[in-house]
């Protein structure tokens, strides 16, 4: 006698009984993207639908997003000026500190997450300070600068600090400041495993940081290594780290799986701007069923191994989760 797997599929409340795997507006973090300036709210070309925001119009945006259930966000700046160090960045009256406390004294109850790197701040687009000699970026000085960012982050009231620029031992020099400062409960969401990928493409329209020169091949991993992207996660998770990462999302989920087998750490992913505009630019085109298409990418992430996701269609998913 074969087996019926169908029993379980033909009625619908017995379908919904056995469904392993669900997506909840509580997974969710929500990229914001905060410029310099008053009464901006500008759409980015390439993302339909996300923006640049100066902090009056971000404030109005947490109000919104409130109302969709969703109250975990992911801070990135744009500055008014650039400089070879990303000084704006480890600044106490800089634009993410200055959000950090606009959005606590309006919103209390906002979980705020900070994107921790210098890709945005430094006027050569690089995620730190640059070894001139070799081409790339100097990790060493670049730890120490990442760790007077993360302080000036908490100090300011941020809940969680999300260190992306796959510096060596950043974990470790974080967690050492953070710690001397006074912050030792302050979790670290460790952009463990990120990948060297052209996914990215439109967030640097968004957040003003493409590179002026090269790329970064040099500190981002190779997209074709499964071995080194766990070992990656596996060492962020030594040096102290409370959540790992992997991003890109969407061609990348046997490394989710990978690090899910091998880490009882929770684990995000991050659906990027550029898995994001495809979706869009399909929808556009009339090619796809944008929504069904959609909830199935963000389910997939789940089914994965993911417990958390930051991604651009959090209000989207939370409308028709709440409807």
């Amino acid at each position: 006698m074969f087996t019926r797997f169908r029993r379980k599929r033909l009625n619908p409340i017995l379908r919904d009984l056995v469904q392993e795997t669900r997506l909840s507006i509580h997974d969710f973090i929500y990229p914001l993207f905060v410029k310099y300036g008053e009464g901006i709210k500008t759409e980015v070309a390439s993302m339909p639908g996300v923006y640049q925001m100066s902090v009056d119009e971000i404030i109005k945006e947490c109000t919104e997003l409130k109302a969709l259930g969703i109250y975990a966000v992911i801070l990135f700046g744009i500055p008014k000026i650039k400089d070879s160090v990303g000084s704006d960045a480890m600044c106490d009256h800089g634009i993410i500190a200055s959000a950090i406390k606009a959005i606590k004294a309006t919103h209390p109850d906002m979980f705020i997450v900070t994107d921790l790197c210098f890709c945005e701040y430094t006027d050569h687009g690089h995620c730190g300070v640059l070894d001139l000699v070799h081409h790339t970026v100097h990790n060493d000085i670049t730890l120490d600068n990442l760790a007077r960012q993360a302080v000036v982050h908490a100090k300011a009231g941020v809940d969680m600090i999300a260190p992306s620029g796959m510096m060596d031992g950043m974990i470790t020099a974080i967690r050492k400041g953070l710690d001397s400062a006074g912050f030792e409960n302050l979790p670290i969401m460790s952009y463990s495993t990120k990948f060297a990928s052209a996914y990215y493409g439109p967030f640097r329209d968004i957040a003003e940081s493409s590179p002026s020169f090269g790329d970064r091949k040099s500190y981002q991993m190779n997209p074709a290594n499964r071995n080194e992207a766990i070992m990656e996660s596996l060492e962020d998770e030594k040096e102290g780290a409370d959540i790992l990462m992997v991003k890109p999302a969407l061609a990348y989920l046997d490394i989710v799986r990978d690090i899910k087998n091998h880490s009882r750490l929770p684990l995000a992913v991050y659906n990027v701007s550029g898995e994001y505009a495809m979706l869009k630019m399909a929808a556009k085109a009339g090619v796809i069923d944008y929504e069904r298409v959609m909830m199935e990418t963000l389910l997939g992430f789940k089914r994965a191994g993911a417990d958390i996701i930051i991604t651009y269609h959090a209000k989207e998913a939370a409308r028709i989760l709440n409807a």
